[in-house]
């Protein structure tokens, strides 16, 4: 792997823009094949910065060189507040600073795909590439829910806090089943949460798929290196033009783009292809009409029930000499923690045939992402709405790659989505309450108010629902000719050029979003080889 800021030739058979989790995947896939030469293209640095190793450090890599540290537009129905958003921007994208949980999502999430883009993204055929991505390290009640043999690890909490085991008993004793396995087809309940781990260190898409590759001749990582638009002959891709590249790189077979739900249809719409009337105005030459192109962008959003804890127990004070000593000499301790330890998938309503609400639990006090330094014990449950109605957009907001693009997620514009995230408030409400996590528990501590009426509680939810870092859908696959791609990721309207990443879900699964783009990625990278021959 020749990892450098200029490639060794201008001509490759393929080129993938972005190294996230998606990037990382279909590089390696693709460069399997000796007789193919393959670019992998990645706008930050390399991964070597110590934090992305500590799991527990991820909040330190945000609002850094690592991160793109992109913010929202003002959000009416919260406030008018401009939500921060971190995004990955190294080797292994958001994988190499995400809180490491690896959570498929539910089976009716991947059989609505299977509607919306064709039998092969179903649950029953989409599977199979989540397994073909795992290595499951620890002891499993059923031996057929994970893969053994592929390239990310994944493992138990290797050292969880002591609450952690009180939050999964109060979910027993409010009525949730704790499961043997979250990635089971229905995740309806309560588990500890897989992390992408080894050895208690995290272990990114970078380090499971590059690092394998690091002796292909015929892969070249190029580090430090914006693509800021796509070069064509007539309808077909043939390229790419790149800041940090004296010439153009060129791709004889396909420019695969794996810049993620905000890079991906920015690049679109900046190289011509998207709205023709939106792309007009903002004076761009328009190569394709795709009205749908940064449409349909969802995301999960959360709000923290924060509370101080009794008992000096919680992540508070990890990093601690003592700590940092247990970690760096037997990847053990608290450092280990990904913060979001244990997670519970609820339904709202008697009516839902599947969870629409997450509670994940964090053994610490995570305010402001974690960037607000709190000396005091805490203890936190996200709750985190599943399946919103709302839904935004990305848009540009000037022609150059430099200029930020717009970003309007749209949170709450859809009347139900607000009373169904209060009452997941009102579930971890009742949790804290249980006697087994109780005797933890010694009132709010803000910005959540404790227990209030409805009317506060929403206004609390304005002042302070966050991103849960999800956003997907805007290029989205579909059987339908108004889709971004079709079935096969392939952009509608020119030739040579697919997105593979999170943008091209039709809609957000109820989960995390990591799993599900690796799988894509394994998916993607199969049926590129297929269409080649």
């Amino acid at each position: 792997m020749n990892t450098r800021g200029t490639a060794r030739g201008g001509t490759y058979d393929y080129i993938v823009v972005g190294a996230g989790s998606a990037g990382c995947v279909v590089a390696a896939r693709l460069s399997e094949d000796p007789t193919v030469r393959v670019a992998l293209v990645e706008s930050g640095p390399r991964d070597r910065k110590s934090e992305i190793r500590i799991p527990a450090a991820f909040p330190k890599l945000f609002k850094t060189a690592y991160d793109w540290d992109f913010t929202t537009a003002k959000q009416e129905a919260l406030g008018g507040r401009e939500l921060y958003w971190p995004r990955g921007h190294t080797l292994g994208g958001s994988s190499s600073m995400n809180a490491m949980m690896w959570v498929r999502g539910h089976r009716d999430d991947y059989d609505a795909w299977g509607i919306a883009a064709g039998p092969e993204w179903s649950y029953d055929r989409l599977v199979r590439y989540f397994r073909r991505a795992e290595r499951w390290t620890g002891p499993t009640a059923d031996g057929t829910v994970y893969g053994t043999d592929g390239p990310l690890f994944i493992s138990p909490q290797r050292d969880p806090n002591p609450t952690t085991a009180a939050f999964l008993a109060a979910c027993a004793g409010t009525g949730l089943p704790e499961l043997p396995e979250l990635n089971a087809p229905d995740h309806s309940g309560c588990a500890i949460t897989p992390v992408n781990q080894r050895d208690g260190r995290r272990w990114s898409a970078a380090d499971g798929y590059l690092r394998p590759a690091a002796r292909r001749l015929n892969l070249d990582v190029l580090t430090d290196v914006r693509v800021s638009g796509l070069r064509f002959d007539g309808s077909r891709v043939t390229g790419i033009t790149a800041e940090g590249l004296p010439d153009p790189l060129t791709a004889r077979r396909e420019v695969i783009l794996s810049a993620g739900a905000i890079g991906s249809p920015h690049l679109l719409m900046l190289s011509g292809i998207g709205d023709p009337a939106r792309l007009s105005a903002a004076g761009v030459t328009v190569r394709a009409a795709s009205p749908e192109v940064g449409r349909h962008l969802q995301d999960h959003l959360s709000y923290a029930v924060t509370v101080r804890c009794a008992q000096p127990v919680s992540l508070t004070g990890a990093d601690s000499l003592a700590n940092v000593a247990r970690f760096l000499l037997r990847g053990r301790g608290p450092l280990t923690s990904n913060v979001g330890e244990a997670a519970a998938f609820i339904r709202t309503g008697p009516q839902l045939a599947a969870p629409d609400v997450e509670l994940v639990y964090a053994p610490g006090p995570f305010v402001n992402h974690g960037l607000t330094p709190v000396t005091e014990h805490g203890l936190t449950i996200g709750v985190i709405l599943l399946q919103p109605a709302s839904e935004g957009r990305i848009d540009l907001a000037g022609t150059d790659v430099s200029t930020a693009p717009r970003i309007d997620p749209g949170y709450l514009t859809a009347d139900q989505d607000l009373p169904r995230l209060m009452a997941g408030i009102r579930r971890a409400e009742e949790l804290f309450a249980h006697p087994a996590l109780a005797p933890y528990v010694s009132g709010p501590m803000a910005p959540y108010p404790g227990p209030v009426d409805d009317e506060r509680l929403a206004q609390g939810v304005r002042e302070a629902a966050e991103t849960l870092y999800h956003p997907v859908g805007t290029c989205r696959m579909g059987s339908d000719e108004g889709s971004v791609t079709d079935p096969r990721l392939r952009v509608r309207g020119v030739e040579g050029l697919r997105v593979v990443d999170a943008s091209v879900m039709p809609r957000i699964t109820r989960g995390h979003t990591h799993a599900p783009t690796v799988a894509i990625a394994e998916q993607a990278a199969e049926m590129i080889r297929q269409d080649a021959r």
